[in-house]
């Protein structure tokens, strides 16, 4: 393990030197977060924020969005794909949120140790391990790493995971490889890669910034 500790700073240095220090939009509140992030599932980044500004435009709060007709939810948020199940999932999460807090605001969880934050989060149906990283790292500052598709890929290939961990498994591994004043960049750098050099088809390795710590048995010179 302090091998592979050692590998992933030098995979995040490398990276840093290639891409730079990535900023990622102008962080949104948790509650926002958590049904962006939701409204991303399984479409881009284009589309989820096409669906999410239409939503807000049509219901303002999220009290109104908990509490419309699900047809105007579903309408709205048709430009991120998926709409029929996103539309009654997010409404859900919000009714069980309103329900336990009394408000719809998650700015709580910054004061609780980040495994009960986690487990709070992922209760909720439509909730998963990658929708409350993202949540935890990039509205409240807590050391969480989201592990999406990209990085999921990107990180058995290169060698920074067992090739036959689950994603839900990946998420606390990558989190005890990465140190956590890393998770930030790291997370956004190797989407970046996975995106731009290291594709699900045919990557780029020639132009890898990381090829030569990478472990990719098919990887050309």
């Amino acid at each position: 393990m302090r091998d592979l500790k050692k590998r992933a700073i030098a995979i995040h240095e490398k990276l840093i030197e290639a891409f730079g220090e990535p900023i990622w939009r102008t962080p949104l509140s948790a509650i926002d977060e958590l049904v962006s992030t939701i409204l991303s599932q399984n479409t881009n980044d284009v589309n989820r924020d096409r669906g999410f500004h239409a939503l807000r435009a049509k219901l303002p709060t999220w009290e109104a969005v908990r509490d419309a007709n699900v047809e105007d939810v579903i309408a709205a948020i048709k430009p991120a794909g998926l709409a029929n199940q996103k539309g009654p999932r997010i409404q859900q999460v919000l009714r069980a949120i309103s329900e336990e807090r009394g408000a719809l605001n998650l700015d709580f969880l910054a004061g609780l140790p980040l495994e009960e934050a986690r487990a709070w989060l992922t209760k909720f149906n439509g909730v998963g391990p990658k929708t409350a990283a993202i949540v935890l790292c990039f509205s409240l500052n807590m050391p969480a790493f989201p592990v999406d598709t990209h990085i999921y890929r990107v990180s058995g290939r290169i060698g920074l995971r067992p090739g036959k961990m689950t994603v839900e498994q990946a998420h606390p591994h990558l989190e005890s490889v990465f140190p956590p004043e890393t998770y930030y960049a790291a997370h956004l750098n190797l989407i970046r890669l996975g995106r731009e050099t290291c594709g699900a088809r045919k990557p780029n390795c020639p132009q890898c910034p990381i090829i030569k710590l990478c472990d990719y048995k098919e990887k050309t010179k």
